[in-house]
């Protein structure tokens, strides 16, 4: 690994770390405090269990395939949107893909 690359694995792994849970799936760039990321993290778990939309491990299992050579860095919900945001890097590069939790379908893409 080249010491660009790991100078940007370490920026997207410390961002990552600081912004956990943070940054909405499918808004803009806002910030939630801790108490509405475990919030979040409660309404997906009890959408999931009424059967509403799907498990993380399950948009996980569809989307980490398609990502082949990227390195996966983490989920974050937002439950206004019910919707997923997984983390990727490559190559010094971070993707978002956000994924709709109900259909687990792709809903946007950013680099």
């Amino acid at each position: 690994m080249t010491r660009h690359s790991r100078l940007a694995l370490a920026l997207a792994a410390a961002t990552m770390t600081v912004g956990l849970g943070s940054a909405p799936a499918a808004a803009g760039d806002g910030i939630y405090s801790q108490d509405q990321s475990r919030t979040d993290q409660g309404d997906a778990r009890r959408e999931m269990r009424a059967g509403n939309q799907l498990s993380l491990r399950e948009i996980e299992r569809r989307i980490l395939p398609q990502m082949r050579g990227s390195e996966y860095l983490g989920p974050s919900y937002d439950s206004t949107a019910r919707a997923y945001r997984l983390k990727f890097i490559k190559d010094g590069r971070v993707t978002y893909i956000d994924v709709d939790a109900r259909t687990g379908r792709i809903i946007n893409r950013s680099n």
